[in-house]
């Protein structure tokens, strides 16, 4: 198979907002499925205009606006992606139901939403790994071959989050240490998941993929994911909600392997200031202010540690 279309080479550097439940369940107490009321679903469109204004002012202080990207859902943030477009940004559109256990399609027909925004990219998370059933395997792998060859076939880039949770007996290799699992486990588990996908024939132009605590389990995800002529695909480093000082070592780390050509932190970025504003202790412009410096300090701390070329 020919792979000279597949990938994504340049620089991306991510400003992720497309969450949903989070809004719902930790900002606002719901329980998973609680439907929002009118109030809660106008913040939530608040907090993503918001989060948008610190990215247009990071990318007008520092970051280039070829490589800076948002990551963002119709559901709250339609108004944001539009002008997002208007603007020449890099947008990514979410096609994803939020919250769930296995991947859904947030709109049914979901080409007809992708053609409305026509992002840059479309993105999905999954939640995947190698000893999940197999029957839960398929059905996640057949709706996912369904958005990598429409992308593909309509030209837009394609972005796949992988998120390899544990499962209980892998935690109980590592005593229940989820940070020794990401060291030990998951760098092993990430490569089984990428060659399980590929042969099933989901080709993502970029992996979205939690951090790594050493440049030698970059590069063997990067192999994996550039297997068999596979050369322009890519790696973003994601945030996990993570400290700010774990997210720096992930970026630092990943930011000196060839292939790893950005990252998406969100979370990390925007959190604790929307709380802060929720709670009524700040105001818009020191959400967008705090917002703006978080993602340039990220920039910063990938940009400044890759090696010239």
């Amino acid at each position: 198979m020919d792979y000279s279309s597949l990938g994504y080479k340049r620089p991306l550097y991510i400003l992720p907002f497309d969450h949903r439940a989070t809004f719902s369940e930790y900002m606002f107490g719901l329980k998973p499925g609680e439907a929002l009321n009118e109030e809660q679903i106008e913040l939530i469109k608040e907090f993503k205009m918001l989060i948008y204004k610190g990215f247009k002012q990071a990318l007008e202080k520092l970051i280039p606006t070829d490589y800076g990207a948002i990551l963002c859902d119709e559901e709250f943030g339609s108004e944001v992606l539009l002008d997002a477009k208007h603007n020449g940004f890099i947008t990514i559109l979410t096609i994803e139901k939020s919250g769930e256990q296995e991947f859904k399609f947030q709109y049914e027909d979901f080409a007809q939403h992708i053609e409305r925004f026509r992002p840059t990219c479309t993105k999905v998370l999954i939640k995947y790994n190698p000893t999940d059933a197999e029957n839960l395997k398929e059905r996640q792998k057949k709706n996912l071959k369904i958005v990598s060859d429409y992308s593909h076939d309509n030209n837009y880039k394609f972005l796949l989050e992988v998120l390899v949770l544990p499962t209980e007996e892998e935690l109980k290799k590592v005593n229940g240490d989820r940070e020794e699992y990401d060291s030990k486990l998951r760098p092993g588990l990430t490569v089984e998941v990428i060659k399980d996908l590929q042969k099933a024939g989901i080709e993502p132009d970029v992996w979205k993929l939690e951090g790594f605590n050493k440049q030698e389990d970059y590069k063997k995800i990067l192999e994996a994911a550039r297997a068999g002529g596979r050369d322009n695909v890519s790696l973003v480093v994601l945030g996990r909600g993570a400290g700010e000082e774990k997210v720096d070592e992930w970026l630092r780390i990943g930011s000196r392997v060839p292939g790893v050509i950005g990252f998406a932190v969100g979370r990390t970025v925007f959190w604790e200031a929307l709380e802060k504003f929720y709670k009524g202790q700040i105001g818009k412009a020191e959400v967008i202010q705090r917002v703006s410096d978080n993602f340039q300090n990220f920039y910063r701390i990938f940009t400044e540690n890759k090696p010239t070329s």
